[in-house]
Parts: structure tokens; sequence; C-alpha cells
């Protein structure tokens, strides 16, 4: 007969109740059931797209005046998503849908309807097949062809909103660059919206506040160069022409009024918000904003009705909103008196003074985010919903900013993630690496990667190595050409700095991430064996040189003879480097075990990566498990494939990690 220790049974009864509430992974890659809110020009009305349970999804617009009472617009299939809503004016919305049966650059149909789902227009097609169809010189169909793409909203209550017309040059999988037109979305007429000749291979528009072109930026042969246009005038005068990357950049943002540019530039180190007078070409002698120890990383609130810079929505080791506006300013700190202990977003109509509601976007690091509608009038709160609602926030972890020291002295900053509950002792960790890897990985949000670690009981380490954008040049510059080196040291140093704050335990440290992050887990096992016991790596770079030579990858000329070969490195000049720090030339050193998934349609790091060193791992390493979502690019976008990854992912740690001894 079988006998059980009265105490140890039910403390192992306890441990299966815990692990049976544990929030599937559902609860947390499944599509937010509400997303893209946004408000009507004047106010009246709130477009939001809603999940439904078969996985297609519905536009609703709500009527701001009654919240609760909404109708549907239209309805998306689960194989073409709606991925973008946008007003068009107070009657009209438009909708960029993803066709996902056609995987290329520009596979997006735009739509154009009516809030009360009349008038329904097919304005761009998103199969490369389409044709507009001519008799003579009339167009029989005017549904554009998918070198066309949705770019900007007007704010002057036409119909009308800015496309831009890509233009290949028929080498490079990217667009050599695009020209500006409006489009009609009722009658469905172009016309250009640049006058005359315009820079070469010109990439990105800056609007002013009539929203006429006025800044073109550019990228040629390793500059970034910006271009000006004075009001009435068809020709273009060079403002700014610089290395890219470079110390001395500087990135036009948006326009507040007729003729004052806002940019992004450097300052003290770091790069703050500028003024910018385009007669004297010269910035202000201070800056806008700047953030110690950040650079200036936001979004601006416009009031398109006066033409001025309502706020900045901006982010620091948390996000906050600078308003210029005093009644916006007063709004926010009402908001968060009624919504304590959250980042509140406050967004205003078109008009930030006349619109009778604000939206609120509302959200923690235990909170997914949440909508709502502020009355201005009666100052309540009105929920629109959530955008996970199945997360219980007493079941997420702590998250918290800090810096460690690298080995060199170097200060990396990094957000820890801790496990809910009391710790009885140091806990399983996993580093988790951003990919890029030159931007910014880590924010203090609800982050559901992070948070599904975490409650799995894992301590979640998210480095901003060097290289990572988003804290001044210095830490920037200091990662080029680092791949492997002192950005993977940075890693390891992440590690030993949490194994010496008693918070992880030494004997179950674990190392993933996704892309440029599949790289660094891949070169963490190989060159730190005895402190990273397991690997799970996603569309992961595994060969310097693939990245040059591969045939299949998205990368142009422009970035594989310039900005790569500055950032990463030079295959013919550094090829001992980059062979030593090419984890598919020492394959055999790991040992660990190891997850391995790959998107079959790949295009930024083809499928060749995962294959070839998958073969090479598994002649010396026996626990290699590799995976293929055939119909996934660089990133999983199907909700099925994302669900099962990660349930993958829990299943190996808790096997690797978790239950290592």
């Amino acid at each position: 007969m079988r006998r059980f220790h009265l105490p140890l049974l039910l403390a192992a009864l306890c441990q299966q109740a815990v692990a049976a509430e544990l929030p599937p992974a559902e609860s947390f890659f499944r599509s937010p059931a509400i997303s893209m809110v946004h408000l009507s020009p004047k106010g009246g009305a709130v477009a939001l797209v809603m999940q439904e349970p078969d996985g297609r999804q519905t536009l609703v617009v709500r009527d701001s005046a009654t919240p609760a009472q909404g109708h549907v617009v239209t309805t998306a299939s689960k194989e073409e998503p709606i991925i973008a809503v946008h007003w068009i004016n107070e009657q009209r919305i438009g909708l960029t849908v993803k066709n996902r049966q056609f995987e290329f650059e520009s596979n997006y149909d735009e739509f154009a309807v009516d809030r009360n789902g009349e008038h329904f227009t097919h304005l761009i097609a998103g199969s490369l097949g389409h044709e507009q169809e001519k008799l003579g010189q009339i167009v029989k169909n005017k549904t554009l062809t998918s070198d066309y793409l949705y770019y900007a909203a007007t704010h002057d209550g036409s119909d009308d909103i800015l496309v831009a017309q890509l233009v290949w040059n028929h080498v490079d999988p990217a667009p050599q660059h695009n020209r500006l037109y409006r489009l009609n979305t009722r009658t469905r007429e172009l016309r250009p919206a640049v006058e005359g000749t315009q820079p070469a291979s010109s990439s990105h528009w800056v609007m002013d506040g009539s929203d006429t072109p006025r800044i073109v930026t550019s990228l040629v042969q390793g500059h970034c160069m910006t271009h000006y246009r004075q009001p009435g005038s068809d020709s273009w005068t060079e403002i700014a022409n610089t290395p890219c990357p470079g110390a001395t950049r500087w990135q036009p943002l948006f326009f507040d009024g007729a003729d004052t540019l806002y940019v992004r530039a450097s300052y003290q180190g770091y790069e703050a918000l500028f003024r910018y007078n385009l007669q004297t070409r010269t910035l202000d002698k201070e800056p806008v904003l700047a953030i110690p120890g950040f650079d200036f990383d936001g979004h601006a609130e416009l009031d398109w009705e006066t033409k001025r810079l309502a706020g900045v929505h901006l982010q620091a080791d948390a996000g906050t909103t600078v308003w210029f506006d005093p009644a916006m300013q007063a709004a926010q700190a009402k908001i968060n008196a009624a919504l304590p202990g959250a980042i509140n977003q406050v967004h205003c109509a078109q008009g930030c003074a006349s619109t009778p509601v604000l939206l609120v976007e509302s959200g923690s690091d235990r909170k997914p985010t949440s909508y709502l509608l502020y009355n201005r009038a009666s100052g309540t709160l009105v929920s629109l919903g959530n955008a996970h609602p199945d997360i219980d926030p007493k079941q997420m972890g702590l998250r918290d900013f800090h810096r460690y020291a690298a080995r060199d002295g170097r200060q990396i900053p990094v957000y820890v993630t801790t496990p809910p509950g009391k710790a009885s002792g140091p806990r399983p960790a996993v580093v988790l690496v951003h990919g890029g890897p030159y931007l910014r990985g880590g924010y203090w949000n609800w982050n559901a990667e992070a948070q599904f670690l975490a409650s799995r009981g894992y301590l979640v380490i998210e480095p901003d190595f060097r290289g990572s954008a988003g804290y001044g040049y210095d830490h920037y510059h200091a990662g080029w050409k680092q791949w492997g080196l002192a950005m993977q040291d940075d890693l390891a140093d992440a590690a030993q700095w949490a194994i010496k704050q008693g918070w992880a335990d030494p004997k179950r440290v674990g190392i993933m991430g996704a892309s440029y992050g599949g790289y660094a887990t891949l070169m963490g096992l190989i060159e730190q064996p005895t402190l990273f016991r397991a690997g799970v790596e996603w569309a992961g770079v595994t060969d310097i040189g693939l990245m040059f030579t591969v045939a299949r990858s998205d990368a142009n000329r422009e970035n594989r003879n310039y900005s790569m070969r500055t950032l990463i490195g030079d295959p013919e000049q550094d090829a001992a480097q980059l062979a030593r720090t090419s984890p598919l030339q020492r394959a055999a050193e790991l040992k660990q075990p190891l997850l391995m998934a790959h998107g079959g349609q790949d295009r930024r790091v083809p499928i060749e990566h995962a294959s070839r060193f998958r073969d090479a791992a598994q002649r010396g390493n026996r626990n290699v498990t590799y995976l293929v979502y055939p119909d996934e690019r660089h990133g999983w976008s199907h909700d099925d494939t994302n669900i099962d990854f990660w349930r993958q992912v829990d299943t190996f740690l808790d096997r690797n990690l978790k239950s290592a001894e």
C-alpha cells in the first residue's frame, strides 16, 4: 500500500492548482479583442476593430454621446485582416487590409466606407494581378494597382486621402522612391500632391498644417538627405546632407502651423526635440524637450483646427505626455486621478479645444491597454473595451527599469520583469534579447512575451545592450561592428548582474530572442555555455555572411553597400571577424538544448539561415528542436502560429531550464 505524507501531498495539490490556473498562451498571444481605436475628426464618433471568436474582424462605429451603442460597418475575413483604420472626414472611414494570400512587399488593399456602411469603395488592389482596365484613354476600372499605398489623412473635411505610388528599380526588392497623390475616396479621382520634379530617392514626406508636402527625406549612397520646398514653389532646396548613421544626423518630424518645423537633433550627447527655422536654416539654441539619459522618443498631438502643437507623447523610463495646451493639461490631471497607477495617453480629435470627448489609452506593466472615452463636460469615463480581457493583472509580474555596469564600465539600460508572488530564493531566468538590433527594445508597458514568461515563474531580463537606440549616440555607436563581441558581452553581464542581485538562479539561466535576438541566442550558447543552459531562437540570423549573399533576402543595395557595412561589418575587410562571430561557422560548439523556429516565407532572414544551422548543429547535438511555419514571414502574423509557438516555448523551457538540475 502506497503512503503519502499529508503536508507533501497538500503542497503537491496546491502546486497543481496553481499550475492549472496559469493564464493560457491564448490570453497573451491571441489578436487583441479591441484595437485601432480612433476618434472621428469632430469627436462625434469613435471607430474601432473588434476580434470575433471565429477569427474574423468587425469594424464598429459608436456614437460618442452614447458609446454603449454601436453598429458594424463592415467585416473582414480571417485571411484578409484589417491592419489600419483612419477617418477621412466625419462621415467616412478608410481601412487598410493585409491580403495574406499574396506574400510580397505591397499586398495591401485599401477601402473607404461611410460610417453607416454605405458607399463601400475599393481604392487600391493588393493583388499583383490587378490591372486598371482601359477603354481608349478612359480608365474603366479606377481601383489603383498594388504599387500604391495609403500614406496619410487630409484634414480639410474633404473625401481625399494622400496615397504614395511606389517605384522600383527592377533590381532591389524594396521600392527606390515614391510620389504623392491626392485620391478622392468617392470618385477615385487621382491628382498629384506634388507638382514638378522631386529629389532623387524620395521616401518620407512631411506635410505642413495645410497637408501640403513641404519636406522630403531620402537615402542616397549612405547619406541621409533632407529637402525643403517653400509655399507656392515647385523647386526643392537641400537643407541637410549627413552620413547615416552618424552623430550629426537630424530628422524632420512635423510642422506646427504653416512654417514652424520640429526636428529631432543632437543635444549634449542625446537627441532632443527642437524647432528649426527654415528661413535661417538653424536650430533654436535650446530644445523644446530634452530628457536626461534618453533620446527624444515621441510623437505629436496636433490641433489641426488651430494648426498648433497641443502636446507631445514621449518615452523615458516610462511613458508620459507634455501638454502645451492648458485645457488638455487639466484634463490629463483629472484622468490620471481617476485612473491611478497607469500611463494614460490622451488623444483629442482634430480640434483639441472643440472636441466634446477625449480618447484615453490606459495601461501599465501589469495591465494591457484599455480604451475609454472621457466626457469633458461631465468629467466621466466610459470604457470601450480591453485589448486582452482575459489577463488578470494580479497574475502579471512587476516590470522595473534599471541600469547595470558592463565589464568595461558602460552603463546598460535594462527592464526586469519579476514573476508574481513572493520568491523563496533565486528564480529561473531568461535573458530576452530584442531584434533590430539598432533600435530601442524595452518600454514600461504590458509586454506579452515578458509577462507570459513571468507568469510561468521566470525572471525576465531585457537589456538594451550597446548598439541599441534611445540612450544617446555614444551608446548607439559603441555597438557598431560588435555583433558577437561587446554586444554579446553585455547580455552575459546582464545575467551575471541579476545573479549577483540574488534574483536569478545561476544554474537555470536561458537566453532567447528573434531576428538579431535569435543570432545573439546562438552566440550566447556558444560563447557562454556554462552560463546559458538553454536557448530559444526564432527568425534568427545564423550566419552574417548570408546576410550579404543569400538571393532571397529583402536587403537592397543601399543597405548592403552602406548601412550594413557600417553597423555590422564589411564582408571583405572584416571577413575574419565575421567568420569568428557567425554561429553557423561554430555550430559544432553548441551543446545545450535549443529550440529553433522559422517562417517559410521570411525574406528578411530567409529560411536558409535556419536549415543550414539545424543541419550543422544536429550532427553533434541531439537536443535541437526545429519548427517551420510555412505561411509565416519575419515574425508571426497568424494567431494559430503565435499561440502554438509559445506553447512550444513553455514546454521546452519547463523541461530544459525550470526543471533542469
